[in-house]
């Protein structure tokens, strides 16, 4: 700067501040230009990732002709010629392909689609964006989160994509999905996280809901973030008429990454297993068995099992698991589910209106699911003498062994039989019903009127507005908690 623009910028400051807004001004415009021009498109990305990302097809042999439908009119003058055709044709077998997606996830050709594209395929090629296609084998799958692993052997190193943090994504963030819709071959589609932590039917289901169009085709493929990371496996989508209409589901990166891993490494999932049944806490539930806040896993039932063996009880409000707070039962499902097989955690309960901390060592959940602990004890006791009375809305008399019989309940078991529900009461707006059977009352165990008399006693002497009753309905239990008033 010379010494006459120094002289005049010390006379006119205000040209000083002009020139620097203006400055600013034009920076910020041209900030903006460039961040919508990179909203308006996605073709950068696009290119990046593409090469990674697969159509599958897959071929099935299927014993038979089970579509009986007439290839004419009835009474057409070929009927006959064309039923001899169609009954030479019944039993013989028949091949039929599916179409799908999937994607790259490393050199060495491991691909990631959907369970459901690949599920009792005799054969499945994979295509490329090249156009080359290569014969893939099945490493593994796991049905629970719809996600197949496949291998497939190519010359060299293949293009492939990373996964990225679920988690991280929010909201209204721009995501790509990218697949075969309707067999029309390589397409993309855009949109935005319209929801997050969805869960449809599967015990660990964590869905990304997006608006960004996905059809029959896109199963499998990936739906990616602004940074070309996969975030979630396209999985769903929701639609009176098959076709997409803005809500989709994809399956978060953050459960498929760890069932990938384990598919790698054993060919099959092995998750943690607890060995308890659970329901969620309900505020009539934690004002009935005095917790402060509505949150944890209530245990409705404890087998044979590690939680069994730590000492976890019917009753028990599960808080906290490996040292992270439970929030529902879905939650500790999933922490659970995520815990490797034979660690041993710390559980939090609380019981009988204080917490206590107990040591679990976790089995394998599949290995534990289709077996049903047998108890063999043999009960002598006579059965207690019918006594039939109404309260909380129940008509109730003791189990016998008639009543066992009738109801196929097993022989040890004790408790009392709902004769009758008052249609009126709130009994019956929680869902008892005529043979449900009530096997324990504020914690305990019941074998007659009696003691459910007394637990209501103790009860409202200890304040309580409720009672928890365990409720048990073709072997199945569940805890509810009813309203106890003065007159009980």
């Amino acid at each position: 700067m010379t010494a006459k623009s120094v002289s005049q910028t010390r006379e006119h400051p205000g040209l000083v501040r002009a020139a620097w807004l203006t400055a600013l001004t034009m920076t910020l415009i041209v900030a903006q230009a460039l961040a919508a021009q990179a909203r308006e498109s996605f073709a950068d990305l696009a290119n990046e990732v593409s090469p990674a990302v697969v159509n599958i097809t897959t071929e099935t042999v299927v014993a038979g002709n089970a579509d009986r439908s007439p290839i004419v009119p009835e009474g057409s003058p070929f009927e006959d010629f064309f039923r001899e055709f169609q009954d030479r044709e019944e039993g013989q077998p028949r091949r039929t392909s599916a179409l799908g997606s999937g994607f790259v996830i490393s050199e060495d050709g491991f691909v990631v689609t959907n369970n459901h594209v690949i599920e009792k395929a005799d054969e499945i090629i994979v295509e490329f964006f090249s156009g080359d296609e290569l014969a893939a084998e099945v490493v593994g799958t796991d049905p629970k989160t719809d996600i197949a692993l496949l291998k497939v052997e190519a010359e060299g190193p293949l293009p492939f994509v990373q996964f990225g943090d679920s988690d991280s994504a929010r909201v209204g963030d721009w995501v790509m999905a990218m697949g075969n819709p309707l067999g029309q071959g390589f397409s993309a589609s855009a949109g935005i996280v319209s929801a997050r932590n969805r869960a449809l039917s599967g015990t660990y289901d964590d869905y990304i809901q997006t608006d960004a169009a996905i059809n029959r085709g896109n199963s499998g493929g990936p739906l990616f973030n602004m940074d070309g990371e996969v975030i979630g496996v396209n999985t769903a989508i929701l639609s009176p008429s098959g076709g997409s209409i803005g809500i989709g589901f994809s399956m978060a990166s953050n459960v498929v990454t760890r069932v990938v891993e384990q598919l790698q490494e054993f060919g099959e999932t092995r998750r943690g297993w607890l060995g308890v049944r659970i329901q969620d806490v309900t505020e009539d539930v934690a004002e009935a068995i005095g917790l402060e806040e509505v949150r944890g896993a209530l245990v409705t039932d404890v087998p044979d099992g590690p939680a069994q063996e730590a000492g976890v009880e019917s009753g028990d409000v599960i808080v906290n698991f490996d040292g992270q707070e439970v929030e529902d039962t879905r939650g500790l499902v999933q922490q659970v589910g995520n815990s490797p097989v034979g660690k041993t955690v710390r559980v939090v309960v609380f019981r009988d209106g204080k917490t206590r901390t107990l040591k679990v060592t976790l089995g394998r959940r599949e290995e534990a699911e289709g077996t049903v602990s047998e108890d063999t004890t043999e009960e002598d006791e006579a059965p207690a003498e019918p006594k039939e009375k109404t309260m909380l809305g129940l008509t109730l008399v003791p189990l016998d062994d008639a009543l066992r019989q009738q109801l196929d309940v097993d022989e040890t078991t004790e408790g009392l039989v709902v004769r009758d529900v008052d249609t009126l009461s709130e009994a019956y707006e929680k869902g008892l019903r005529a043979g449900d059977v009530i096997t324990k009352a504020g914690q305990e165990n019941l074998s007659g009127i009696a003691e459910l008399d007394a637990r209501i006693e103790e009860a409202r002497e200890a304040g309580r507005k409720s009672i928890l009753l365990l409720i048990r309905r073709a072997g199945e239990p569940r805890f509810v908690a009813l309203p106890i008033t003065q007159d009980e």
